[in-house]
């Protein structure tokens, strides 16, 4: 029985750090363009209940799915941290920590060691991952300030400046003007 759940997560483990490279050359990676993600409630680090919609809806929202054990997620981190240091005051920066062969404690203790400017959420029951279909480490998705998705990518070399930029770009919807009567 233990065996068995080992080999599981070793092929979970790996099947999310090989899938960066397979899915580059797909169209669509994980949740599609133009869909806003469902609800979802995740950990803050110290362990409180955090909704989602906390951060969406009001400015751009950057969220990225990681673990301490991913060199892709290592990769990309001097791109997610010249994109914070860019827009940080005009965009929010989540990364979603996966509960795939990490504790949060290991989380907790990796950022002590190794501090990131970014909120950090503990994803405990794979919820964020259900709801933007994450399909590895290192996905990035990427919401405007109407919460609809207009970029997803996986992988070290994603120009995370240039996503957040188009998501700056569109425009805020306007109320519809009330209705008059002749």
């Amino acid at each position: 029985m233990v065996k068995a759940y080992a080999v599981r997560s070793a092929l979970g483990a790996g099947m999310l750090f090989l899938s960066p490279a397979l899915l580059r050359g797909q169209d669509v990676i994980g949740i599609p363009v133009g869909e806003t993600p469902p609800a979802v409630t995740l950990e803050s680090m110290t362990g409180d209940s955090v909704a989602l919609s906390r951060w969406i809806g009001k400015k751009p929202v950057i969220v990225e799915f990681w673990a301490t054990w991913c060199p892709i997620c290592a990769e990309l981190l001097p791109r997610m941290e010249a994109a914070q240091k860019k827009f940080g005051d005009r965009a929010e920066f989540l990364v979603v920590a996966v509960a795939v062969n990490q504790s949060k404690n290991t989380v907790r203790r990796h950022l002590e060691r190794h501090p990131m400017p970014f909120t950090f959420l503990w994803d405990g029951n794979g919820a964020a991952v259900r709801a933007f279909d994450a399909p590895s480490t290192s996905y990035i998705a990427v919401l405007d300030t109407q919460g609809k998705v207009v970029y997803t990518g996986v992988g070290a070399d994603q120009n995370v400046e240039a996503a957040i930029e188009a998501a700056l770009r569109r425009p805020i919807a306007a109320p519809s003007p009330p209705l008059r009567r002749p």
